[in-house]
């Protein structure tokens, strides 16, 4: 089974947009409302994810950059929390392809260790992935609690990702290692530097998960634009989602410039 790709809205800016870890493309329906008029987005469900589920490319980010950029046209791409690490390969590995990179509470590393003090407990993160083993609802629910914290209404967030979470059914099993072991293990730091398109990195004050210094970091390292949205926590684009598109329209204007004058040289 191929990768399911969802393309909605009626705008002129193409706009690949990538979920987080065990979520799937329908988590994102708050930001694609409001993105409707604005863009032709490409939604993807991420191997073993919602439609995807029985997808068998691996949950790894270069297989999965090269699939997605195979069957979109050049685009801005989009990537929330784990779904950030896809979009940063994808514009590393793949510039003709991605016009613009929005890193939308996502970070060249997740875990924190002695090089990197702005990331999260790796004791969190192993716990997720020994619970997923034996609950994966109980453990999906700490996790969506963990996002919806520091928001203005967390419980009301937590209601809402709650019901599109489970809305297309369990992620493999497999995916969900997969994924754990990438958030334990990837690290595009260094890479950062490299990064030849324009970006956006747009982080929640209150975010739990991605702490916003690390986002200032990243976005200081490739000369992208940094965007805090005071009030938000890991998942703004519930409760933000109009400055989440507000952040977007620089990025939006300046991959719109890229494209043409690549187009100008050709």
């Amino acid at each position: 089974m191929s990768l399911y790709i969802e393309k909605l809205g009626h705008g002129p800016v193409p706009l690949v947009l990538l979920h987080g870890w065990a979520m799937h493309g329908g988590v994102l329906a708050p930001l694609v409302e409001a993105l409707e008029a604005h863009c032709t987005m490409y939604v993807v469900d991420l191997p073993g994810h919602g439609h995807s589920r029985d997808c068998a490319l691996p949950l790894e980010p270069r297989a999965c950059a090269a699939a997605i950029a195979a069957v979109t046209p050049p685009a801005t791409w989009l990537g929330w929390s784990l779904g950030g690490l896809i979009a940063l390969t994808a514009a590393l590995d793949l510039p003709q392809q991605v016009r613009g990179l929005a890193m939308l509470c996502a970070t060249p590393k997740f875990v924190r260790d002695a090089s990197w003090p702005h990331g999260s407990d790796p004791a969190l993160v192993r716990q997720l992935a020994s619970d997923l083993e034996t609950d994966y609802h109980a453990t999906i629910e700490r996790f969506l609690a963990l996002e919806a914290m520091g928001s203005d209404d967390p419980r009301g967030e937590l209601r809402h990702l709650r019901e599109l979470v489970f809305a297309r059914g369990e992620p493999d099993l497999r995916v969900l290692q997969e994924g754990i072991r990438i958030l334990e293990t990837g690290d595009r730091r260094a890479a950062l530097p490299d990064l030849a398109v324009p970006s956006a990195w747009i982080s929640g004050r209150r975010d739990r998960l991605v702490p916003p210094p690390a986002m200032a970091w990243s976005a200081k390292q490739c000369g992208g634009d940094g965007h805090e949205i005071a009030q938000a926590g890991h998942a703004p684009f519930f409760s933000h989602a109009a400055a989440v598109v507000a952040a977007l329209q620089p990025l939006f204007a300046r991959s719109a410039h890229r494209a043409t004058t690549s187009l100008a040289h050709e």
